[in-house]
């Protein structure tokens, strides 16, 4: 996959996991960085349970993606906590 894949797919699955978990983005910047790694974080988990991870920018992908990115903001949250 592309650079520049990467880059759209961390945009929507960081935009859309950070609005899952607390409401409000993050941040373009920070929902970018947040998706890709929640791209590779869900990539891991459907992985370990027998599932292909991310394969390219489709509908698949982006849901990977989004479990991944709302499992990375719940540690994120719990390890910073913001008021």
């Amino acid at each position: 996959m592309s650079f520049l894949a990467w880059i759209i797919l961390g945009l929507i699955a960081g935009f859309i996991g950070s609005k899952i978990v607390n409401k409000q983005g993050e941040g373009l910047f920070l929902d970018i960085i947040l998706g890709i790694v929640g791209a590779i974080v869900g990539g891991f988990v459907f992985r370990f349970f027998g599932a292909s991870g991310v394969t390219g920018l489709n509908i698949y992908s982006l849901i990977v993606a989004v479990i991944g990115a709302i499992l990375f903001l719940i540690v994120y949250h719990a390890i910073f906590r913001r008021t």
